[in-house]
């Protein structure tokens, strides 16, 4: 059975939240985690069996009394695809309803003309879908993802310099009407975020900043478990804190690639740089160095306005600069009765692949499915 979006209610969304949070649930378990009665947690349980949007497990024994059958999402319900556009590539994910990326492609094919690129990405979502066998009815929307800001009522994307021909147009509408279906668009450091809380840092901390290091440097808020997204949609760019004059000691990477390549070491991308990157070049050490007062700036100003567990380190950056960057000591100050505040726990994004791509096609699926946060039993 197919059902509507519309159909589900804020209740129906709260329990698929549960239970995507908590895979393999006993049904028992789910209405301590609301602020609903035993009985309505089952009534909505079954409608959403009924649905074919959850499914039974094995029944576990807890407890005295009858065992307890177990609950999962049903994987194959929905698929959606996250669309991840950086400065050098482009990339594209599908996820089924469990939120797991099931298939991951990067293009071969550089993004500098927007119009050639997206042929190229429907051949190849096409070709995909038809090898997995996904119908469209089956497909819930798709997540687009790229570096830059929002511009006005109309969120056109105001892109890097590279990603010019991206810029300043209606790529949503471009989007719906290439592929017949509703899209959403975020900027990187946001769906980064977004797939931080769901597979990485997020199961650990539930208010963290998430600092992108792209070609440009940027970032993501993550306020209780829920992205935050900011009036005009530009939460978490951070680069905005520093004067023009202070832009190239930003901790951008592409800051970096133009320091190695004066000095003899030409890499070509972002994606080269993650590949051959050595942390013993001295011109790395030099960087790090550089770019420590404006990332400890940024943390900084993370900690004052948003007060998080943690700061995460993500975005393209390569796991050995990554561990240089997160040893810079933090901003000195000065202790009152010889006592500071709580300072964010500083690590490394666990996540091996393109965080983006996983962020972009989870909010389809949370924004029509799921509960971005859930309230206290």
């Amino acid at each position: 059975m197919s059902e509507k979006v519309s159909d589900l209610s804020g209740n129906e969304r709260m329990i698929l939240e549960i239970v995507r949070r908590a895979p393999n649930i006993l049904r028992s378990a789910v209405a301590p985690a609301t602020n609903l009665t035993q009985p309505s947690v089952h009534r909505i349980i079954d409608q959403l069996l009924e649905m074919g949007l959850l499914t039974l497990g094995d029944p576990v024994i807890h407890g005295r009394g009858k065992p307890s059958p177990s609950l999962k999402l049903n994987a194959e319900a929905r698929f959606t695809i996250g669309i991840s556009v950086n400065t050098d590539s482009i990339a594209f994910g599908l996820c089924d309803f469990a939120c797991r990326i099931v298939y991951e492609e990067m293009l071969e094919v550089a993004p500098t003309n927007r119009r050639d690129t997206l042929f190229v990405l429907k051949e190849r979502l096409r070709a995909v879908l038809a090898e997995r066998g996904v119908m469209q009815d089956k497909l819930a929307g798709i997540g687009f993802s790229m570096a830059g800001f929002f511009i006005g009522p109309e969120r056109y994307f105001n892109a890097p310099e590279l990603l010019r021909d991206w810029s300043l147009v209606d790529l949503r509408k471009e989007l719906e009407t290439l592929f017949d279906l509703p899209v959403w668009t975020e900027n990187n450091g946001t769906t980064g975020a977004i797939g931080e809380s769901a597979v990485g840092a997020g199961r650990n901390f539930s208010t963290f900043g998430y600092l992108s290091f792209n070609y440009g440097f940027g970032g993501g808020i993550v306020l209780d478990g829920k992205p935050f997204f900011g009036a005009f949609g530009n939460a978490g760019e951070l680069s905005r804190v520093f004067t023009l004059e202070e832009g190239p000691s930003r901790p951008a990477l592409g800051e970096l690639l133009k320091r190695l390549d004066r000095s003899g070491i030409a890499i070509a991308n972002i994606r080269e740089l993650r590949q051959r990157f050595d942390p013993t070049w001295p011109q790395v050490s030099e960087w790090v160095e550089e770019v420590a007062p404006t990332l400890n700036r940024a943390i900084d100003m993370l900690r004052a306005v948003i007060d998080p567990e943690a700061i995460v380190f993500g975005g393209e950056l390569p796991p050995a600069l990554g561990e240089m960057l997160i040893a810079i000591p933090p901003s000195s100050t000065k202790p009152r009765y010889g006592l500071e505040a709580p300072y964010p726990h500083r690590l490394l994004s666990p996540i091996q692949s393109d965080p983006a791509i996983l962020g972009a096609a989870l909010i389809p699926l949370m924004d029509q499915y799921f509960a971005w946060s859930l309230p206290k039993p």
